[in-house]
């Protein structure tokens, strides 16, 4: 970790970034007051490529999903309930 004034990072800004790059955690303060961390950002993973309908046939659904809600069950649903 290295700590950096706002002053010094205005002028060591490629060198600070280049630190932050390699893995570094920058911070950088105005007098004794810290302000903000430089930190490298995360690279997102590659994806698998998903196919549509590539888990078709694997669940059901049976008719007593469509039957509605028990009072109790829906009040508590909508927040009414304890």
């Amino acid at each position: 970790m290295t700590i950096v004034t706002i002053d010094t990072a205005q002028t060591t800004l490629a060198e600070l970034l280049t630190r932050v790059e390699a893995g570094d955690e920058v911070i950088l303060t105005r007098g004794t007051q810290t302000i903000a961390r430089l930190t490298p950002v995360e690279q997102e993973q590659a994806r698998p490529n998903r196919r549509f309908g590539s888990l078709k046939g694997m669940g059901q659904v049976g008719p007593e999903f469509f039957e509605p809600l028990p009072e109790e069950e829906l009040r508590l649903w909508e927040g009414h309930g304890d």
